[in-house]
Order: C-alpha cells, then structure tokens, then sequence
C-alpha cells in the first residue's frame, strides 16, 4: 500500500505558499510597531495577551529554523502518554512563559531578525519533499508544499488575531486570504472521514460574498474522501459562507454550532453530510 506522502493527489493539488512569507513578515511588523501600550496587554486568544501571542510566533520562527535548517534534535520531548495536542500547547505555553521577561521592543526586533531567515528557508524549499505531518490534515509526513503552506496560515491567522484585540479588522488583501483558505480546505477529507457515503458522493464548500470566491469539492472513494475528482453537476451537500465566516471558523474564532446558525451560511442537500462540512478544522486545537 502506498505512503501517504507517495499519494498524496486526495490533498488536491499544490500549493505554492513561497512567494507570500515576505510581504506576511513585514505586515506583521508594520502590525506590531503600529501598536500602543496598552494594546501589548489586550487579550488574543483565550489566555494570551497579545505580546504573549507575539512571543509564540518567534517561538514557531525558531522552532522552523531549528528543525529545518539546523537539523537541531534537542528540545521538549512528549510526557508519558501525551497526545499531540496536549505536547504541543504545553510546549507553547513554556516558551510564553520563559519570554515574560522580554519586552514587545525586544520581541519586535528579534522577530524581524528571525522571519527574515525563516523567509530565507521556505524561499528554498523543496515543494515534494516529505515534511511533517500535518494532523487536521490526515497526513504524515506531508508533502511540504503543505507544511508550507500550513505555516504561512499560521502566521497570517496570527496576525488577524493581532488585528481584532486590538480593534482592525481583517486584511483585507485578497491574495493573502485566498492561500489560507485554499490552505484550510485541504482538511475537508479528514474532516469527512467518519462521514460514509456512496462512492462518487460530492459535498461541496462554497466561498462566496467577499474579496475571495472559491469551492471546493470533496468526493467519496471507496478508500477515502478526496479533492482530487473534478466536481459533477450536482453534489449530495453543498455549504455556502462567506470568507470572514470560513476562516474564522476554520481556526475555530467560530464554532461549527454558530457557523450552523448564522444567516449567512446557507446549506444545501444532504442535511447530516452539510453540518459535517461545517465541523472542518485546520489548526491544532
């Protein structure tokens, strides 16, 4: 039976993140130096101010160079019957903690210092190399044009998280946005595993309403749910959502209860197959 990596086509098709992680880095740093004192100590997520999420993005900057470039093995490990989402929000919260001492000037600086190199490696990436797993994804190892991509929605989700504690909206910027959510689409064959359905069965989810217009098919396989068939006339399920409601429900700013209220996310079809659409998650949570 082949890898998972060697088949990787029910992922869709690749994308290429590259070209991006230089204007994300500097609109991350205009974000940051833009920003008065007190919006240092708003909160971003729930239990983090926004310092503290600015200290994990130069966690995950250091960490990406560590691993990839400097084929560093030190660090954390797992605890005795630690699941990965446990290990990884317990190492997140150690790096926060250790840099409470570090005040957002420094943080600024070494971010600056550090996303340039992080740039630098991803500029030179091998799209078809194996990489690591991405988990809402289904897939270890991942082809790294995922891993890439997966990064740069890390970072730009970050950043809107920056943006709305301290009172800016969403960038707008079309190119942006679209990436991260053709990015966060891919989770829709791991979101359906559970779901069975007839082979050749297609849900649909459809973004529409804003400065990004996509869809994205999922079709059932006797296997697996893949992206990888072309749509047919009719799908079995199709959700429809606007750009702001798909991405934040995505990294899980809204949950799947309220997406499923909201008037402007309409569903079509199969009841039960549109609701569990509407469950897709692509971050670690």
């Amino acid at each position: 039976m082949p890898s998972p990596l060697s088949d990787a086509s029910w992922l869709g098709p690749p994308i290429d993140a590259r070209p991006f992680f230089a204007a994300e880095h500097r609109a991350l740093l205009a974000t940051l130096r833009d920003l008065r004192p007190a919006d240092w100590r708003a909160e971003a997520v729930p239990g983090w101010t926004v310092r503290d999420l600015a200290a994990h993005l130069l966690g995950d900057c250091y960490g990406r160079l560590a691993r990839d470039r400097d084929g560093h093995q030190d660090g954390p490990g797992f605890a005795p019957g630690e699941s990965l989402e446990a290990f990884i929000h317990r190492i997140n919260q150690e790096w926060v903690d250790a840099y409470a001492r570090v005040s957002p000037a420094a943080l600024v600086d070494t971010l600056e210092l550090v996303g340039v190199q992080v740039t630098e490696l991803f500029a030179g990436a091998d799209l078809d190399a194996p990489a690591l797993g991405v988990s809402w994804a289904g897939v270890d190892p991942a082809p790294t044009w995922l891993d890439c991509a997966r990064e740069f929605t890390e970072f730009w989700t970050h950043r809107q998280q920056i943006r709305h504690a301290t009172g800016r909206a969403t960038d707008p910027a079309p190119g942006p946005l679209a990436l991260v959510l053709d990015t966060f689409a891919r989770a829709l064959p791991h979101t359906l595993r559970a779901t069975p359905a007839p082979t050749g069965t297609q849900a649909q989810l459809a973004v529409t309403g804003g400065p990004v217009s996509a869809t994205w098919t999922a079709t059932a396989t006797a296997d697996r749910w893949t992206l990888a068939e072309p749509p047919t006339r009719r799908p079995a399920a199709r959700v429809t959502m606007p750009p702001e409601t798909a991405w934040r429900l995505c990294s899980r700013a809204v949950h799947p209860t309220a997406a499923l209220a909201d008037p402007d996310v309409t569903l079509e079809g199969d009841r039960d197959l549109a609701e569990a659409l509407c469950h897709i998650l692509s971050i670690v949570h």
